[in-house]
């Protein structure tokens, strides 16, 4: 290189972001699921099952309203 020639940016490239905010959203699903305690599984699927319910109620709402 030259002194003539241009110093290039040092930015990340897009493909680096990326694979930092997948790594984040990875975590926070990971949270999710794994949460904070130790719940039985039986919990968790009624947790899991309660959500759904209530996604589809507003769903439905959504739709009507």
């Amino acid at each position: 290189m030259t002194t003539s020639e241009p110093v290039r940016p040092a930015v990340p490239r897009a493909r680096e972001v990326q694979a930092s905010v997948l790594a984040a959203f990875q975590l926070v699903e990971d949270a999710r699921y794994f949460g904070s305690d130790r719940r039985p599984r039986k919990s968790r699927s009624r947790l899991l099952a309660e959500r759904a319910v209530a996604d589809r109620r507003r769903l439905r709402d959504l739709r009507t309203g």
